[in-house]
């Protein structure tokens, strides 16, 4: 299998380096972090979408005005995992799978722009973003970003192990090397999506965690990505615990397995430069990379 790292989205908050801990100027750059992963037998498959080209076209149609505003979110179709599935040379139809972290706003944008896509997601996701309780709940998930999704497969999260993480492996039509790894806290249906590569295991851990700090041995955030997974979590005792499994994860099988988060440009910077075949979109910044 081969593995790209995509950037499908842009958001640049008020407040720098408080937000990213790198930007030296006023805003803060945070990136959505989506893979495309081709497989012998299973088409292309896309992990997370970002935001798509409907949002581009209606924000305030699509999103909610409290994030479009508070994130400072940047869009434009090039960012679009559609734009950037065409610049490498396929077809949105090669799009055979999408796997979800979970439903957010910011990863889900783009599941309309594949409609020949099987969509994957952990039961337990589906069924809050249905519900939709409560502020932050009405404004995070957006029916309209996924309501003509025509064939969903939902998952629970039963099945043998990975590193001490429950998993869900043998996902409808997809090579065994992509499993769901339910990390259930920011969301309860949220799932860090795992892939087998020749090189060692991906871990896209979604929005387990915000900052690429939060992995290191002493851990540290910025006070606006701080702040900003308080006010998104569902359940916080459950959220801390699965970011202090990563943490150990992380920093047990180094060797063994790239862990990255949806938000950290340095962290995709990094791996984009690891992964072959990338034609990089630019960044505000390029400061020193760093990498699980």
């Amino acid at each position: 299998m081969r593995v790209h790292h995509l950037n499908c989205g842009c958001m640049c908050p008020v407040g720098g380096r408080l937000w990213d801990g790198a930007s030296r100027g006023l805003t803060g750059h945070l990136i959505c972090h989506c893979l495309l992963v081709e497989t012998d037998n299973s088409g292309l498959v896309l992990v997370d979408t970002g935001f798509g080209s409907r949002d581009v076209e209606d924000p305030y149609g699509r999103i909610s005005p409290l994030f479009i505003h508070t994130n400072r979110i940047q869009l434009e179709h090039r960012y679009t995992a559609l734009e950037q599935v065409r610049s490498l040379g396929f077809s949105p139809r090669d799009v055979r799978h999408i796997v979800l972290t979970h439903l957010d706003f910011d990863h889900a944008g783009g599941l309309e722009d594949f409609p020949d896509a099987t969509v994957h997601i952990l039961r337990a996701e589906i069924e809050e973003a249905e519900v939709r309780h409560g502020f932050i709940h009405r404004r995070r998930y957006s029916p309209g970003q996924w309501d003509e999704v025509r064939d969903w497969r939902f998952y629970d999260p039963t099945g043998e192990g990975w590193f001490g993480f429950r998993s869900v492996r043998d996902l409808d039509g997809l090579p065994p090397e992509i499993l769901m790894i339910p990390l259930p806290g920011h969301t309860m249906g949220h799932a860090g999506i795992a892939i087998e590569t020749p090189e060692g295991w991906l871990l896209n851990a979604g929005d387990a965690y915000f900052h690429r700090h939060e992995m290191d041995e002493d851990p540290s955030c910025t006070p606006g990505l701080r702040a900003y997974q308080t006010l998104m979590e569902e359940d916080r005792p459950l959220r801390l615990h699965n970011q202090e499994r990563l943490r150990a994860l992380a920093n047990d099988e180094p060797g063994n397995v790239k862990i990255f988060c949806s938000h950290d440009p340095i962290e995709f910077e990094a791996l984009q430069r690891l992964s072959t075949g990338w034609r990089p979109i630019s960044t505000p910044y390029s400061p020193h990379l760093r990498a699980h």
